[in-house]
Parts: C-alpha cells; structure tokens; sequence
C-alpha cells in the first residue's frame, strides 16, 4: 500500500514539475530541457518494481521533442530580423535585447502573481528583441524606415518563436502523461 502511494505521489510531483517546467519556456528559460531532465531522473531513480514507470524511448522523444523547440525558438527571433532585412549585428543584438528584455519584464511584472511574470516576460523579450534589432541596425547608419521594420521583424519574430516553443513545451508535458499512462 505504501508502495501505491509513493508511486502517485511521484507521479504528481512529475506532473507537477513539468507543467512548471513548461511555464518556464514562456520566460524564455530552457524549460523544455528542465522536462527532460526531470523525467530522465525520474525514470532512473523509480524502482523498476513500482506500478508507473517511464521507459527511455520516451526520454529520447522529449529529447528530440526540447531539440526541435529551441531550433523553432531560434529560427523565429533569427528569421523575423533577417525577413525584414536585418543585418547579422541586428540579430545578434535582438537575440541580446530579448534575453534582457525577457528578465526586465519578469522583474517589473513580478508584483502581479504568475501572470504578471510571464506577460511581462513574453512582452518585454519581444520589446528587448526589437530595441536590439533597432540599435544593431543604426549602429550601421541604417535608415530609419529600415531600421523600423527590422525592429518589428525581430519583434514579431520573437513572439512567434516563444510561442512555438512553448507549444512544443505543450507537447512535452502531454508526452510525459501519456508515457505514465503507458508505463501502468
């Protein structure tokens, strides 16, 4: 009976983990190798006697699952200044102003319980992508205009590769409660 009990308190708390794990993605932390991480221990520390357990096929498909979220992360910040005609310095500077951005809004929306964080984190990365585009772009006397819609590709670019990310993390956690249910 303690045995029982154990397992699903175990399980709950992997649940648990990576919902939080999957929140994380949307502040731009690697939430989505947090998940894979907690299940890997999970996996290795769960006695193979107890009735749930996760086999590693399953690490390795969350794995590949954290791989393609931050490649889609990537490729949505890079792409939206490098669309918009931005310069390697302006995505390089965005990716910068999204990660500081990113922190400034989970310090100034920290007040507001939970929300407040991940709007200001989702909100102030974007605004931190584009002021990095802006300032990489006007380092190289670029026209105002330009420099404009740049500003606006890395930013767009920015919400668009969270957002794929954070569907993926998605994916992951729903991954996770599907290999528990297989691994009754």
């Amino acid at each position: 009976m303690l045995e029982v009990a154990l397992s699903i308190l175990a399980v709950g708390c992997l649940i648990f983990a990576s919902l939080v794990f999957w929140l994380l993605t949307l502040a731009g932390l690697p939430g989505t190798w947090f998940i894979v991480a907690a299940v890997a221990i999970y996996s290795y520390l769960i006695p193979s006697a107890w009735p749930v357990e996760i086999q590693w096929p399953w690490i390795l498909a969350l794995l590949v699952l954290a791989l393609l979220g931050e490649v889609l992360e990537f490729l949505g910040g890079l792409l939206g200044t490098q669309r918009a005609g931005g310069s390697r310095r302006a995505a390089v500077l965005a990716l910068i102003g999204s990660l500081l951005g990113g922190l400034g809004g989970a310090m100034i929306g920290f007040p507001i319980p939970m929300l407040g964080s991940l709007v200001g984190v989702v909100l102030f990365g974007a605004v931190g992508a584009a002021a990095g585009a802006c300032l990489g772009e006007m380092s190289l006397g670029t026209a105002t205009d330009k420099t404009w819609k740049v500003s606006w590709g890395a930013f767009w670019g920015r919400l668009l590769g969270t957002g794929a990310k954070s569907m993926i993390g998605a994916v992951m956690v729903a991954t996770v409660v599907v290999a528990l249910c297989t691994g009754l």
